[in-house]
């Protein structure tokens, strides 16, 4: 177990190797479950201002979706979350590439320009789950089948999972509290060696 600031985290996301492998997944992560991505409590305001961007990125399934359900929705354990098209099957946000690859239409919109937000952050940070406790948030592996193949990359690469989800936990935590993390992990460098230029 590590500690920084209010973080608890496992020891798994030190020791554990990953990498995704969209090649090999195809996005399962965007369709099995039997939820839509978490969101915390300022992304669903986000969300609802940026739809009417995003909805021309995403599928008539998902914009169906959306008009029925609304840009999120409570799960059955009362947690805020994307809606999901049909019976719990792929987020309503998710679009399939030429490939069949299942992708993020916030993502997708991201990376063109038109919004500012990246993505849902419990999609950027997984396989880290955050979970909020009063006085601490604690981070976990969540390991999960449809994942094998990124575990057998991340180790073929040798990519730890605090290394892969640098720019998630930047996002998430900032860069003096993943520059402390680091130092936590590999002792020894300085905080100049790792921040972000």
């Amino acid at each position: 177990m590590i500690l920084v600031g209010n973080a608890v985290i496992s020891d798994d996301i030190k020791e554990q190797f990953f990498v995704c492998d969209l090649e090999k997944c195809k996005g399962a992560c965007c369709v099995e479950g039997d939820a839509g991505a978490p969101l915390e409590d300022e992304e669903t305001q986000i969300i609802e201002e940026i739809y009417p961007i995003v909805k021309d990125y995403i599928t008539q399934e998902g914009r169906d979706a959306v008009e029925r359900q609304g840009t999120w929705v409570i799960d059955k354990d009362g947690d805020k979350g994307t809606p999901t098209i049909g019976d719990n099957r792929e987020c309503a946000y998710a679009l399939y590439d030429e490939k069949g690859i299942l992708k993020c239409g916030i993502e997708q919109a991201y990376l063109d320009g038109k919004i500012a937000y990246k993505k849902p952050i419990s999609c950027h940070l997984y396989p880290i789950r955050v979970k909020k406790y009063d006085d601490f948030e604690a981070l976990n592996y969540d390991r999960w089948d449809i994942c094998s193949a990124a575990c057998v990359l991340g180790s073929k690469l040798g990519v730890p999972i605090y290394k892969f989800l640098k720019d998630a936990l930047i996002r998430k935590f900032g860069e003096d509290w993943y520059a402390e993390l680091v130092e936590e992990i590999e002792g020894g460098e300085s905080k100049e060696e790792i921040k972000i230029g």
